[in-house]
């Protein structure tokens, strides 16, 4: 079976978002809740419930915004003269 990147969808207070997605990339959201459920369309999360995680897995294992991320936050602590 193929391993995905996504696996835990975890329940957390939202905060509303809208945004505009094509008609291709709403259809591969599709296919990959029904992926992510073993290949049962029934039962499959919902393609709204997939962005958050896919963009948090994303960001989580950008390493160049890791970088960036602990460079600024280092420039923040460092004193002022």
């Amino acid at each position: 079976m193929t391993r995905l990147k996504l696996s835990d969808l975890a329940d957390e207070k939202p905060v509303r978002l809208t945004v505009n997605i094509s008609s291709r990339l709403h259809r591969d959201l599709l296919s990959y809740a029904i992926a992510l459920n073993n290949g049962e369309p029934k039962g499959a999360p919902a393609a709204a419930r997939l962005i958050p995680a896919m963009i948090e897995k994303f960001i989580a294992t950008d390493r160049s915004f890791a970088k960036t991320r602990r460079a600024l936050s280092q420039n923040r602590m460092e004193p002022r003269e």
